[in-house]
C-alpha cells in the first residue's frame, strides 16, 4: 500500500509543505501502481503526511556519573513509558498522548553514557514537542543529580 500511496501522492502534487496534515484521498485502486487512478476499483485512504523538517536536539552534558543518571531517569520513566536501558545507552518513547498531549506522533529520547559526559538526543515529531522535552528531560536529570545542579543542557540542533 505504501507504493501506492507514493504514486498517489505524485500524481495529485503533494507537497512536503502540506507535511503534518491529514489528507483524505479517494483513489480508484487496482492494486497495480502503474494505474492508482484507473476506475475499477474506488478506495478511500487517510493519509497524515510526515513531516521532513527534523525536530531533534542533543546536548552534551558533562558530569562524572552519566550512567548513574541515565538508569536513574530510565527507572523512574519506565513505570510511564516504554524504556529499554543498559548502563551505558537508554531510550525513552513518549506518546503522542502523554499527559493529555496531542502531538503528531511519539517522541523518542537517547540518553548515552559516557566516561564524562550524558548525551542526550531527543526527536520529535512538532517544535512545541520537542521544547516541552527539552524542559522535562534537564529537570529529571537534575532532580537525580541534586548534588551537582543545575546540569548545563546545551541543546544543539
Amino acid at each position: 500500500m505504501a507504493g501506492r500511496l507514493a504514486v498517489l501522492r505524485r500524481r495529485l502534487g503533494i507537497m512536503p509543505e502540506t507535511a503534518g496534515t491529514f489528507l483524505r484521498i479517494d483513489a480508484f485502486d487496482t492494486g497495480d501502481p502503474a494505474r492508482a487512478l484507473a476506475p475499477d476499483t474506488l478506495s478511500t485512504y487517510e493519509v497524515f503526511m510526515t513531516t521532513t523538517e527534523p525536530h531533534s536536539a542533543t546536548a552534551r552534558t558533562p558530569t562524572a556519573h552519566a550512567s548513574r543518571y541515565l538508569q536513574q531517569v530510565c527507572k523512574h520513566w519506565q513505570h510511564n513509558m516504554p524504556v529499554e536501558f543498559t548502563p551505558e545507552q537508554g531510550t525513552v518513547t513518549f506518546p503522542k498522548n502523554a499527559r493529555g498531549a496531542d502531538w503528531p506522533g511519539d517522541a523518542t529520547v537517547t540518553f548515552t553514557a559516557e566516561a564524562d559526559a550524558l548525551v542526550t538526543r531527543i526527536d520529535a515529531t512538532s517544535s512545541g514537542q520537542l521544547e516541552g522535552l527539552k524542559g522535562a528531560v534537564a529537570r529529571h536529570i537534575d532532580r537525580f543529580a541534586f548534588r551537582e545542579a543545575p546540569l548545563p543542557f546545551d541543546w544543539q540542533g
